[in-house]
C-alpha cells in the first residue's frame, strides 16, 4: 500500500493511502477504527494492516467507485505532506561507494580504508521534515545549497541488536529522501572532527508516499532492490543511479544502528547519496549550486516523485 499524510485545506493533517488517483482517509473511511496518524499505524501495523487491506478491497477498483465512499478524495483536491512529519529519529548513512569516492575526489581526497569496515551514519534533525512541493528555505549563511538523492526505510517494530539477516522483518516500508546540504557550512564543520550539524539541520524532504515493503518485492535482487534513481533540476536530468549499487544493504545499516541501541517504529534510516546524486559530486562544470526558484525533482522506481522548490 502507498500511505500518505495529507491536508484537505483545513490545516489539520490526515493520513491514509493512495490508489487509483484517490486519497483514502483511513480514519474517516473506517469510522474511526483506523488511526488518524500514520505513525500510529506504523507502530501498530500488525493490528491495523489486515483491516486497512479489507477496507481497500471494498472501495472498488476504479476512481468513480471509490469516490462514492465517505472519506475518499480526488488526489488533485488535497495537498500531500511528508508521510511521517515528525518521526522519532532520523539516521542518515553513507552507504554508496561510488558517491563516497566521487565526492572525496572532488576535494582531492581518497576514500579512507576505514569506510569499508562498517557503515557510518549521523543523526539529523527529525523535527525539520518537509514533504512534496514544500518550499525549502535556503539557510542565510550558505551560498552552496545542494540536494542529495537517497532512499529511506521506515522501521516498523521495536528492536535492539538486530542482525542484518533478520533486519527485513523490522522494515515497514520505503520512501524517497532528499538530504538537503549547505556544503560551505558542512565543510567548515567537519574540519573540527564533528558534524555535520548546521550544514544539514534545516530541512530533509520525505515522500511523496510511504510504500510498504511488499510493493517492492518485484524489484528485489538478493538483499537489494533494482530501483532506478534520478534527480532533475529545472527539468534537466543531472543524476542517475540505482539502489542495487548499495555497498552496505539496509540490513547492514539496521544492524549497525541497532547495535547496543533500540530502534523504534517510525525511525528513519537513510541510505546516503547514490553515485552522481548531488551537485558536490558532479561539480560546477555540470551545474551551479541551488538558487531560489530552482525546482528539484527526485524520482525512484516504485517510490514515485518528490518535488521541492528552493525559496
Amino acid at each position: 500500500m502507498k500511505f500518505v499524510t495529507f491536508d484537505t485545506g483545513t490545516g489539520a493533517p490526515r493520513s491514509g493511502w493512495l490508489r487509483e488517483g484517490c486519497i483514502v482517509d483511513m480514519h474517516e473511511v473506517s469510522d474511526g477504527h483506523l488511526p488518524s496518524e500514520l505513525l500510529e499505524l506504523v507502530r501498530r501495523h500488525e493490528d491495523y494492516m489486515e483491516e486497512a487491506g479489507r477496507i481497500d478491497r471494498c472501495l472498488g477498483s476504479n476512481a468513480e467507485t471509490m469516490l462514492a465512499h465517505k472519506g475518499v478524495y480526488p488526489a488533485s483536491a488535497v495537498a500531500l505532506l511528508a508521510p511521517l512529519p515528525k518521526p522519532p529519529s532520523l539516521r542518515d548513512f553513507y552507504a554508496f561507494e561510488a558517491h563516497v569516492i566521487g565526492a572525496r575526489r572532488r576535494r582531492g581526497l581518497d576514500i579512507i580504508p576505514e569506510w569499508y569496515q562498517f557503515p557510518v551514519f549521523y543523526f539529523s534533525n527529525h523535527q525539520a521534515i518537509v514533504g512534496p512541493d514544500a518550499l525549502i528555505r535556503r539557510p542565510s549563511a550558505t551560498s552552496a545549497l545542494d540536494y542529495e538523492l537517497e532512499v529511506a526505510c521506515v522501521i516498523g517494530k521495536e528492536g535492539r541488536d538486530i542482525t542484518a539477516e533478520e533486519a527485513d522483518s523490522y522494515i515497514f516500508g520505503y520512501c524517497i529522501m532528499n538530504d538537503w546540504s549547505a556544503r560551505d557550512i558542512q565543510r567548515e564543520e567537519v574540519k573540527v572532527g564533528l558534524g555535520p550539524a548546521k550544514g544539514k539541520d534545516f530541512a530533509t524532504s520525505l515522500g511523496p508516499c510511504l510504500i510498504t515493503k511488499d510493493e517492492l518485492e518485484r524489484y528485489r535482487v538478493g538483499a537489494r532492490h533494482d530501483l532506478a534513481m534520478t534527480a532533475r533540476v529545472n527539468g534537466a536530468e543531472l543524476s542517475r543511479g540505482n539502489m542495487r549499487d548499495l555497498h552496505y544493504t539496509f540490513g547492514d545499516m539496521i544492524a549497525r544502528a541497532s547495535a547496543d541501541a533500540t530502534l523504534y517504529p517510525g525511525d528513519i534510516i537513510g541510505s546516503g547519496t547514490v553515485g552522481t546524486g548531488c551537485l558536490l559530486e558532479l561539480g560546477p562544470e555540470v551545474h551551479r549550486w541551488l538558487e531560489p526558484g530552482d525546482i528539484v525533482e527526485l524520482e525512484v522506481t516504485g517510490l514515485g516523485l518528490l518535488r521541492n522548490t528552493i525559496g
